[in-house]
């Protein structure tokens, strides 16, 4: 009954860090600070009360509409909101292990880098762009947590040596496809991000994710031009295929590796 109701608390929490998330995204458009000012209708621009930020239960209530002008509500909100819960709830199901400093330390981390990548996906996806206000930032963060460890003594170097690889052997896969292709296949933001993904993640995982991005990828290409939504030549934004495949190799990389190897050795 507790691990239940604690669950339910870390959803709640993602489901509030997602509200927070969908602002962001919305001043990252607009070129306005997320840090002050309080949310605002998009289309009448009247100040929303406590009862319109509800995450999830407000658009419902409302039936996907404004209060006060009527206008629809973009559902980007609420699978923002839902999203971010269901992957604030399997961070903890699958890497809390004990309650310590060091297992507390690194569940913040993949949280605090899960709302980074969250925000990629939204904003590529949007935008086809990888904005480096989001980008860096989340570099910095997770070579200061891969420094952490080393600095206190809890690790060997060996462990952010295997870090740092991956991460610069990702970027570099990335930078040779940018190089080949002039920029058509593949942009700068991608190698931004697959650095990013190699710190977090590290090896073997970063291949799980890279292979996963490229499968999803080809899939979904493959269905788009079968509707005829696409053609070979149009432009699909690649970073929300890495950022799913990060978080698939984030909760089953592991797994997926095992079987792998089973499948190969027999």
């Amino acid at each position: 009954m507790f691990d239940l109701f604690f669950y339910l608390i870390i959803f709640i929490f993602g489901l509030i860090v997602g509200s927070f998330l969908n602002c962001v995204i919305y001043r990252l458009e607009t070129g306005g600070s997320f840090l002050k000012g309080r949310s605002f209708c998009p289309h009448c621009k009247h100040i929303l009360d406590w009862q319109d930020l509800i995450p999830v239960f407000s658009f419902l209530i409302l039936k996907g509409k404004c209060r006060y002008c009527r206008k629809p509500i973009s559902w980007q909100y609420p699978l923002i909101e839902l999203a971010t819960g269901i992957i604030f709830l399997l961070i903890f199901i699958f890497h809390f292990q004990a309650a310590t400093f060091q297992n507390f330390l690194s569940i913040g981390f993949l949280l605090c880098i899960s709302c980074f990548i969250i925000l990629i996906f939204v904003y590529d996806l949007k935008h086809f762009i990888i904005p480096d206000r989001v980008i860096y930032p989340a570099i910095v963060i997770a070579l200061i947590f891969n420094l952490l460890p080393l600095a206190a003594g809890f690790s060997e170097f060996s462990i952010f040596k295997f870090s740092i690889l991956s991460a610069l052997g990702a970027a570099i896969f990335f930078l040779i496809i940018v190089l080949i292709s002039r920029g058509r296949w593949m942009g700068i933001g991608d190698i931004k991000l697959a650095f990013l993904m190699g710190l977090f993640l590290g090896w073997p995982n970063i291949l799980v994710a890279l292979f996963l991005a490229f499968f999803i990828g080809a899939v979904i290409g493959i269905i788009l031009m079968f509707l005829k939504k696409k053609t070979l030549k149009s432009e699909i934004p690649f970073g929300p295929f890495l950022v799913t495949g990060t978080f698939l190799a984030l909760f089953l990389g592991e797994k997926i590796i095992h079987w792998y190897l089973n499948f190969v050795l027999l």
